[in-house]
């Protein structure tokens, strides 16, 4: 079974112009005489034939050095630039066969269809007109009138579509362009100006995608690789902006638009860039105060703002910072309600707030979004087991310290009230049963928040000191000794040998 490749595809294409180049005679034909520009050609025609489309253009180049007036190299290489792609390359090398041979229709009539693909009606309708006063074959004739009617009904059409945008009529204008691209795929500046319809209407990636054409289909289209690199920043997307710019400078790095905007790009970037380093490194005040940095470098386009509180909502969280985290999350979530990473953030931020109910809901509803993420499922259950905790006892509390304390802190809170509930302090017997019991709760909470174990699993939402899930545990574990208490030193960690005696 014989597989057909792209490349013969792309031949057949050009059927009727290829069937030209093989009816050929070399009799007459060929201005040179020398023989090895025939040979070039030959070899050339065998090539193409066979699809091997570079090497027989390396042949045609060879027969056009050796004889630049042979219209038959020119028309043969044309062929092989088409069957390629590359219309560009092909227009000259056509222009000359019909400098050369001004009777050749075949050549006249694929100029004209080139030049109506660019969008040149003018030059186009030349040629399909002379087509038509030349002696053309049958197909040549009826292919010449058809396209010469398609160029009419596109000239009306440009002048339409041009009206409609200088009457703001861009949707109209839009579909009129569509039609002229339909025929006219190489005219930049029919895309140029769908483009400019597409920015009115707010249709960016389209906009985007006629720009891009427009950019590769004229070789110094420095607006074009502005005008990309301007909607990409305002769609915050800072990097492609910048990317975008930079083609521009290096087409012309004295173009004044490209450079200005290029100096705000770049330096937006910077921060952003770096913003992210500090947060991979784990410096997230760093980070915030690069982000505010920003909103202050770019003040008019919401999506850096939106970016920048949102990255900060993450840093205050990370850092432990749950209050500060809150207000900007939720503030974060009333522009983009379902923004599984934010409602992470801010569940972890009331989580830190001591909020276990409003942590409970904002995981939940993160896994909406992140059914499968990890830390949404581990801090939804580590909610659930803090809210639980939160309803028996809890160290922190009982110490008056924050949940993100210090040792020393924790310490210090401790010795504070141990002097203040020491039994000793206490003659009545109700007030020193309740001082004892007080005293207790001091000294667990101690001995839970100094061991980072205990500490650990406390935190997760497990009472190391519960008798419930750890036998043995609780108080028991006090009461039993309580006799060591007495004369018992809290501001040490040696054997107890000191008695509070305020008499």
């Amino acid at each position: 079974m014989v597989t057909v490749t792209p490349v013969v595809h792309k031949l057949i294409s050009y059927v009727p112009f290829v069937f030209v180049l093989l009816d050929l005679r070399y009799e007459g034909v060929i201005c040179g005489k020398d023989n090895s520009v025939e040979n070039h050609l030959e070899m050339g025609k065998k090539l193409l034939a066979a699809g091997q489309l570079a090497d027989a253009l390396s042949h045609f180049h060879a027969a056009v050095d050796g004889d630049p007036k042979s219209y038959v190299a020119y028309y043969r290489r044309a062929t092989v630039y088409l069957a390629m792609g590359k219309s560009k390359s092909a227009l000259p090398d056509l222009t000359k066969v019909i400098e050369l041979k001004p009777d050749f229709t075949s050549a006249r009539l694929q100029r004209g269809n080139l030049l109506l693909k660019q969008g040149r009606l003018d030059e186009a309708e030349g040629d399909f007109k002379k087509v038509l006063k030349s002696s053309p074959s049958s197909r040549e004739e009826q292919e010449a009138q058809s396209q010469l009617k398609k160029s009419d009904e596109i000239q009306r059409l440009v002048t339409q579509a041009r009206s409609d945008f200088g009457h703001e009529d861009y949707s109209s204008a839009a579909s009129h362009l569509d039609t002229i691209i339909d025929t006219c795929v190489w005219d930049v500046d029919s895309r140029e100006l769908r483009a400019e319809c597409f920015i009115q209407m707010r249709e960016m990636g389209k906009a985007i995608s006629d720009l891009k054409a427009a950019s590769k289909l004229r070789n110094d289209n420095t607006q074009a690789f502005y005008k990309l690199s301007t909607i990409y920043y305002n769609l915050g997307d800072h990097e492609m902006s910048l990317s975008e710019v930079r083609e521009c400078l290096k087409l012309d790095p004295d173009h004044k638009q490209c450079f200005s905007h290029y100096k705000q790009v770049k330096k937006l970037n910077k921060q952003i860039m770096s913003a992210e380093e500090l947060i991979q490194q784990q410096r997230y005040g760093d980070a915030v105060s690069k982000y505010e940095a920003v909103m202050k470098t770019e003040p008019d386009v919401p999506q850096y703002t939106f970016l920048a509180k949102e990255r900060i909502c993450h840093c205050l969280s990370k850092d432990q910072q749950g209050a500060k985290a809150i207000p900007v999350c939720s503030e974060v979530l009333q522009s983009d309600p379902q923004n599984g990473n934010v409602l992470k953030d801010r569940a972890e931020a009331y989580l830190q707030d001591e909020q276990y109910e409003e942590a409970i809901k904002g995981f939940e509803s993160a896994k909406e979004f992140s059914e499968n993420d990890r830390e949404v499922i581990e801090g939804l259950e580590r909610a659930q087991r803090l809210l639980k905790q939160s309803q028996k006892r809890d160290y922190y509390k009982i110490l008056g310290v924050k949940r993100t304390a210090q040792k020393k802190e924790i310490i210090k809170a401790y010795r504070k009230l141990a002097q203040q509930w020491h039994p000793d302090n206490f003659q009545d017997p109700e007030d020193k049963k309740k001082a004892e019991k007080k005293f207790i709760d001091i000294a667990q909470a101690k001995e839970v928040l100094t061991d980072p174990e205990m500490r650990s699993k406390f935190d997760q939402g497990e009472d190391p000191l519960d008798p419930e899930s750890q036998q043995g545990g609780g108080h028991h574990h006090f009461h039993g000794a309580w006799e060591s208490f007495q004369g018992f030193n809290p501001f040490g960690s040696g054997p107890f040998s000191f008695k509070f005696n305020f008499n």
